[in-house]
Order: C-alpha cells, then structure tokens, then sequence
C-alpha cells in the first residue's frame, strides 16, 4: 500500500472534520532538526493538522528545534526531551536490545505513552516508529511510518494494541479536532467530542 492509499485509508477511518489550520516552514523545519520530515507526516499535517483523536491522542505541532525551551509543556520539543529521559530509564522489547535511536516524538496520549520516530537513518521514509508504552513500562519498535501506525491501530492490525488504552483500537469514524477547533466548540458551549451543547464548557480556562 503506497503512502497516497494509506492516508485514504486513514480520511475513511477518521474523516477530517475541518482543514488544517496548521502552517509549517518544512525548510526551517529540516535546517534545525538535521533532516527532513517523513512525506507520510508531512501530508497528515497539510490534511488534518495537528491536534487531538478523540480527546486521546494528541499529533505534536511540528516544531522548529531550538526556538522554544524543550522544558516547556507539551509540543514535539517536550515530548522528545521527555522520551530522550525515558529511553534511558525504561527497559525495551528484545529488538531494541541493542540500539541506540535518535528519537523524535511526534505523539503522546491520555495513558502516559509516547510515540516517536527512531530518526537516525538517512532516509526519513525508512524511520521507524518506537512506543513507549506506559502500562507495561517498555519500549517497543514497529516497523512503519506514522499514518500506517495510525491506520493499523484504528484497524487493530497489531498482535496487541500498542498503546496503553482501547480507545482507538479497532475503532472507525473517530473525530480529530485541530486545538483551534477544539478551543471553537468549547467556547461556542459545546462539548468538542460530542458536538452536543455543554453548560460546563469553557468554565476552566480559555
């Protein structure tokens, strides 16, 4: 299945509900990370941008390395300084045993889990995605770029879901909110996973 089938397969499971408002110099990008971005990911963020599924796992906004501290909360330059930490402290599934990646982390969810791309072949068509998995404590290597990652999880085409929760596990029809859409609804009194209007919404915080 080429990249072009796998990013249908991902608009069939999960349609997007708006055009992404996210804007990327794909050029600073690739000058600061010291290499360019898998097309699979690059064609995700032109068609949905980055935000949230289902209130569960959130697409990191790409992020030029360097311009803001890796200290501050969420966003790919946390999450990879958080995962960089975790690599050194958490034990990995036996075809990890050996290595040594470059990771950079382009996902995280509500269980703690942190999704990256092993980016230390030259090729970024060939990366890899690693998972920690929070639950059982452990990395683990599965050998596919982002969008197919996220197709095989929704089609539960994994031996065991990767993640630490089912919420996306053989799931379809799922809704993906950029931040600025999610922020829209709950400010419209709506509650942003539901679209069904929420007395609640937006009472803590903007």
């Amino acid at each position: 299945m080429t990249e072009v089938n796998r990013l249908e397969e991902l608009r069939r499971l999960m349609p997007p509900t708006t055009e992404s408002d996210t804007s990327v110099d794909w050029t600073r990008m690739a000058e600061t990370w010291g290499n360019r971005f898998p097309e699979d990911y690059r064609q995700f963020i032109a068609r949905y941008g980055s935000g949230t599924i289902e209130n569960y796992l959130v697409v990191q906004d790409p992020e030029p390395k360097g311009e803001r501290a890796p200290e501050a909360t969420g966003g790919m330059l946390h999450e990879t300084a958080n995962a960089t930490l975790v690599w050194t402290k958490v034990p990995k599934s036996p075809e990890l045993a050996d290595a040594h990646p470059r990771l950079v982390a382009w996902g995280a969810d509500a269980s703690s889990d942190i999704l990256c791309w092993d980016a230390s072949g030259d090729d970024p068509e060939t990366w890899p995605v690693l998972v920690h998995n929070r639950d059982d404590n452990l990395w683990r290597r599965y050998d596919c770029g982002m969008v197919e990652f996220l197709v095989r999880v929704l089609r539960a085409d994994f031996e065991e879901c990767p993640l630490g929760d089912l919420s996306l596990w053989g799931k379809d029809g799922l809704t993906f909110l950029t931040w600025r859409e999610e922020q829209r609804r709950i400010k419209a009194g709506l509650d942003p996973w539901t679209g069904e209007p929420d007395p609640f919404a937006g009472m803590f915080g903007d």
